[in-house]
């Protein structure tokens, strides 16, 4: 057998050195087909178009316009234009006013923000628009709605002045640690090129001043045919689209006098530089080495597809020694990763890059290039490259065995990637005989080779640090010098070869002796099948067509961390996050992920505040793994204290980070107000909390709660055949052990605070502020007291767009979620969040509630409420069609008690939806003598903004 794999395997190496890919007359150097699923036209206006039929979901269909215009091509008087200009798509066009065009497509089921939408980045503009396919109007005026964008829109005075306040409230939503660092990083990122003048938000006083002749001229130069794409995925006959775009789009012209649409050059960086930038509020520290740009086009021949796998093959093994280094009992640094990537459709790099950890950055540099070196210099293993391989072929064989059940909207972005970055669709089916016959010809010596020749170790590098100006830690904030210094000594060092041990090939040797099955029971309704097994665990099996390779699993029971008392809360809230961290019974993390080369299968086992959890989820072929790790989860733990600290470590680290972050306080101060400073409510891990975490102690509790699968019933959904898993299910979970625990959950009296009670946060530095609301009480929890609460929600952050944002430009983005439990006591949520100005927080608070009050002695309009039940009569005939949907419903049933069968009844309980429902639920659920209201202020101006040091001058080593 090994003589006729490497046979096979020098037959394939030979066809490749002469240039002629196996089992087809198409040579390496051919131009890769477009595939036969796709239809790729131009019209004479010089506009691209793409059609592919598609039928998942059903009566669906994504439509996008992409524009190759972007901030790039702005002028000097148009700064944030680009963008502003995509902002003005939805107010205001040839056939649709201002207003209507957003009011029109909630009326047919599409959801601003969610499913309407839009973005701007340096080098294109992309439009994204799903509607549904089965209603010729509603088809017809979609196309109709890209036509405007493409040509159409109006802009007129007033409305270009009326957004002005909405896109300023979006730059001011982008403010802080992150922001203001980007500024001072661009400008060496790019190199001095014109990208780093061009962020896509843009200058604020341009936003405020410009002319509206400057935006409209952005819109005529750069809005023309030869520019754009028009892409249309989905259940719709491909004559049909075609039809339809050229009935739209065959008319636009281009201007008479165009400008060239030329794209930014990024100088070339000859000395190694480094950049340190820090900020009071900045999260986690980091460390990127960006080594020497260069220019990029897209090979889209069969010769470079098969680079592209030697790439994804390299980087796949380096990662995961990278991974390795993370799990050290001292690691160099929380986690890394090196790869080459695209910064511009034009230009790439390779870059190496750390989240620091307590040993800071001279550490992680250290251990970050060292780690490239090995690679570089002695390259991988063959058991490296076998486990990396059998990854690839599996994920490759996922994707094609989902070739009929994958997402229209995954479909569309693949064809956006090839009108922008020029990336081959020959379609799955080609890909995947491409990789089953170009992979096993790929050697360890090329790949070796192409490490080698990848890893940069010349000049050029650019090594940049950003942080905290905070030093609490171990660490000290680095110079320039210190980090170049760092990369040159890392580089020099002597490094052996990587030191490969080898793993137990399975699991387990042999499987368990199997239970059997004592009463089986057929839902026909449900399509459900209902096993006891003899040892007491419980089984629900839906078998689906839905996916093609997806089973999910779930089970639940009561318990959870509410078992525990206060003195073992966070040993109980992370034991199973430790235990998991130290691997699988007696296989390390690192030993578990060489096992699972190859298979798609992942188990957790948790504690949740009232439950404990069991889910997982496996490809068609990989049930049984998945079906072993759950029995393993189940038979012991295995104790690893390097692990364990390495664990602790990085959650110290990121429990620091928090500190400085306004938005954590304020989240801190939201929890500890609404639950009145509680112990037991939630929030998140301090510092001073880690040492009440006990190694031994988290184990214990783990091993009370997972060494008895008593009370569970597990759920499986997707594809698989009844007769076929009842083995699988006997043998694993039917010898589980099932001695007595509690299975009941202890309620542990946390509530909210009553009456009104307000606070005010004052962090941050920038001149922004957010308005939080919270409102809560004890209810009947009931299906339908659930969806009305919902549709409140719903209809609220339709009338928050309209008056908050559009009528009054007060804020940009936010709005109004809720929800119910009964566990472990009935009571409702709804909590509000508004992102404003300091100076606009009364205003916010005061159309908030007029808003509330409106909703309360009016109730909704019948056009709201019609908005928000097509939207979810839509969402709801998609989601039947979903493994996860039906996973997610059976196990709520399951836990709360109520009845699975409204999973088949709920488009009924929506169309009975009315008005007089929503205006009572706004009366009982919006109650103004009962909420918590929390703002957050900015701090004292005089706070301390980004800087880098030696006066914002680049350290520059020739």
């Amino acid at each position: 057998m090994l003589i006729r794999i490497a046979r096979i395997s020098f037959l394939v190496a030979a066809l490749l050195v002469q240039g002629v890919a196996p089992g087809a007359s198409m040579k390496l150097d051919d131009p890769l087909p477009v595939g036969a699923q796709v239809k790729v036209g131009k019209l004479g206006n010089g506009l691209t178009y793409y059609i592919q039929r598609n039928r998942m979901p059903e009566h669906k269909l994504e439509l996008r316009l992409v524009v190759k215009a972007g901030s790039i091509l702005e002028d000097e008087d148009q700064q944030g234009l680009a963008h502003f200009t995509e902002h003005m798509a939805f107010n205001g066009s040839r056939h649709f006013k201002k207003h209507e065009l957003v009011s029109y497509l909630q009326s047919i089921g599409v959801k601003f923000g969610a499913d309407l939408n839009a973005y701007t980045s340096f080098d294109e503009t992309v439009y994204i628009l799903p509607v549904a396919s089965d209603s010729k109007d509603d088809l017809d005026k979609a196309f109709l709605v890209l036509e405007d964008w493409a040509h159409g829109l109006t802009l007129t005075d007033a409305d270009i002045d009326k957004e002005r306040d909405i896109v300023l409230e979006e730059a001011r939503l982008g403010k802080g640690a992150g922001d203001r660092m980007q500024k001072m990083l661009m400008p060496k990122i790019y190199n001095g090129s014109r990208y780093a003048d061009r962020l896509p938000i843009g200058q604020e006083d341009v936003i405020r001043s410009f002319r509206p002749d400057t935006l409209r001229r952005f819109y005529r130069d750069w809005y023309r045919p030869d520019l754009m794409a028009v892409v249309v995925v989905g259940d719709i006959a491909p004559a049909k689209a075609e039809q339809l775009i050229r009935l739209h789009f065959a008319g636009l012209k281009n201007p008479a006098h165009e400008r060239p649409r030329g794209y930014a050059q990024i100088p070339a960086r000859t000395d190694n530089e480094a950049l340190v930038v820090t900020d009071k509020e900045a999260g986690p520290a980091s460390i990127l080495i960006r080594y020497p740009l260069k220019p990029f086009h897209e090979r889209a021949t069969l010769r470079g597809y098969r680079e592209q796998l030697v790439e994804a093959l390299f980087a796949g093994m380096l990662n995961q020694r990278l991974q390795e280094l993370s799990q050290l009992p001292s690691p160099p640094f929380i986690g890394a990763s090196s790869a080459l990537s695209r910064l511009t459709p034009r230009y790439r790099s390779y870059n190496a890059m750390a989240a620091l950890g307590m040993n800071g950055a001279t550490v992680a540099i250290d251990a970050l290039v060292q780690e490239n070196e090995r690679a570089r210099r002695f390259g991988f293993t063959a058991a490296e490259l076998e486990r990396v391989k059998k990854s690839m072929m599996r994920t490759y064989e996922r994707a094609w065995n989902e070739r009929d059940k994958t997402d229209s909207a995954v479909h569309a972005a693949e064809l956006m990637r090839n009108f922008l970055e020029g990336e081959s669709i020959p379609g799955i089916d080609a890909e995947y005989r491409y990789v089953k016959e170009l992979v096993p010809g790929i050697s360890l010596g090329e790949i070796n080779a192409y490490a080698a020749n990848t890893i940069p170790a010349d000049s050029g590098k650019l090594v940049i640090y950003t942080g905290s100006t905070k030093t609490e830690g171990d660490a000290p904030i680095p110079t320039g010098d210190q980090l170049l210094a760092a990369v040159a000594s890392a580089e020099k060092r002597d490094v052996r070869a990587h030191d490969e041990k080898a793993v137990a090939a399975h699991l387990m040797d042999k499987p368990p002796a199997p239970g059997g099955i004592v009463d089986e029971s057929r839902d026909e309704r449900l399509g459900l099948t209902r096993l006891t097994l003899s040892n007491g665990v419980k089984v629900i099996l839906k078998p689906t067509t839905f996916r093609n390779d997806q089973v999910l699993m779930s089970a639940a029971r009561f318990g959870g961390q509410s078992l525990f008392d206060d003195k073992d809360m966070f040993n109980a809230r992370y034991a199973d996050t430790i235990v998991a961290a130290m691997g699988l019974k007696d296989f390390s993390p690192l030993d578990m992920r060489k096992i699972l080369a190859g298979k798609a299968a992942s188990v957790s086992a948790g504690l949740g505040n009232n439950t404990d959890v069991v889910a997982g989820m496996a490809g068609a072929t990989d049930v049984e793994t998945m079906l072993q790790m759950v029995w393993l989860k189940f038979a012991g733990v295995r104790r690893d204290e390097d692990l364990y600290k390495s664990f602790i470590g990085k959650q110290m680290e990121m429990a620091r980070n928090r500190l400085s972050q306004p938005g954590a306080l304020f989240g801190d101060t939201v929890l500890a107000t609404l639950y009145n400073n509680n112990p037991r409510a939630p929030r998140a891990l301090r510092p001073d909390d880690i040492p009440r975490i006990d190694l031994d102690r988290a184990i214990d509790i783990y091993r009370q709660r997972f060494s008895s699968a008593k009370g569970l019933t597990f759920i499986f959904v997707g594809s698989f055949d009844v007769a076929a898993i009842k083995p699988l299910v006997t043998t694993y979970l039917g010898s589980l052990p099932t001695p007595d625990i509690p299975t009941a959950y202890r309620d542990l009296g946390i509530r909210p605070v009553t009456g009104v009670v307000k606070r005010e946060v004052k962090s941050g530095s920038e001149d922004r502020s957010t308005v939080s609301l919270t409102f809560t009480g004890p209810t009947d929890v009931t299906e339908l007291e659930e969806l009305r609460l919902s549709a409140l929600t719903e209809v609220m952050n339709i009338r928050i767009i309209d008056v908050l944002r559009e009528k009054l430009g007060l804020i940009y983005g936010g709005g109004m979620e809720g929800s119910m439990t009964r566990i472990p006591y009935s009571h409702y949520t709804i909590g509000v969040q508004l992102p404003t100005g300091p100076d606009n927080v009364d205003k916010v608070l005061a159309a908030m509630f007029a808003e509330i009050e409106r909703m309360r002695t009016e109730g909704p309009s019948q056009e709201d409420l019609d908005k928000v039940k097509t939207n979810w009569l839509q969402t709801y005939r998609k989601s039947l069609q979903e493994n996860t949907y039906w996973l997610a419903a059976l196990q709520t049933s399951l836990t709360e008690g109520t009845d699975p069968g409204t999973i088949l009844t709920f488009d009924k309980e929506v169309q009975n939806l009315t008005v007089a429902d929503v205006k009572r639920a706004a009366q009982l659920f919006l109650n103004t003598d009962n909420y918590v209201q929390v703002v957050l202020n900015p701090e004292a101006k005089a706070a301390t903004h980004a800087k880098n040091e030696a006066d914002e001058k680049p350290v520059k080593q020739g």
